[in-house]
């Protein structure tokens, strides 16, 4: 098969029939991709990509499935939302917990990483709230994913007075802070790392390109 040859193949003895908990799942993906490796669609200037590399709270994670589960960081308010742009951002963000995951990483993060994250939420549910008049939970579909495509677009110059040229929202940054974070922790989970092409048996030389044909604005 064309391409085989530049995987690295690494023998997993110690698996069996357990489930591997996340910080061994990381473990091997990050031995097969090297460590200077970028994690799939994080940037390694990402505060996330500092979480994968060091694991401190990997275990605290093995717990976030628990049914009495309550967020340690953020608010109800804020979880919500979190959980619905994680889903559109990264189809499979619900099931994956990764919300329930970003709210541990952050609950162990710095005052400024804290103050960033949720700036970023507010500033979703301000836009939402200017052009629709409800939170991002509430948008249907449609506005959900116009509010996100904007989003995506780095803000235009500021044209002459007079101009009609369309301005983008001033949300890109916060989408891109965002988007890392959502990304580091579905592609941490076994889930994200099994559409990565993660087996048990092997980790890859170089971490193969994601697939959501729906997602990942």
């Amino acid at each position: 098969m064309a391409g085989t040859d530049k995987l690295k193949v690494i023998q997993n003895r110690a698996v069996g029939s357990r489930q591997l908990t996340r910080r061994e799942m990381v473990r091997r993906m990050l031995a097969g991709a090297g460590a200077g490796a970028a994690w799939p669609l994080v940037a390694v200037s990402h505060p996330i990509y500092e979480h994968l590399m060091n694991g401190e709270v990997f275990d605290e994670a093995e717990k976030l499935g628990a049914a009495d589960w309550k967020p340690v960081f953020l608010n109800t308010q804020q979880n919500e939302a979190l959980v619905t742009l994680a889903e559109k951002i990264v189809p499979g963000s619900t099931k994956a917990l990764v919300n329930r995951f970003i709210d541990l990483l952050l609950s162990v993060d710095t005052e400024k990483r804290k103050k960033s994250f949720t700036d970023a939420l507010e500033a979703f549910e301000g836009e939402s709230q200017k052009r629709f008049g409800k939170g991002f939970p509430s948008l249907d579909s449609g506005q959900q994913n116009e509010l996100l495509s904007d989003a995506t677009a780095r803000p235009a110059k500021k044209e002459a007075p007079g101009s009609d040229e369309k301005e983008h929202t001033g949300v890109h940054e916060h989408f891109e802070n965002l988007k890392g974070w959502i990304s580091g922790a579905y592609y941490s989970s076994e889930a994200g790392m099994r559409e990565l092409g993660w087996t048990g048996d092997y980790a890859f030389e170089k971490f193969p390109g994601c697939e959501h044909p729906e997602g990942h604005s």
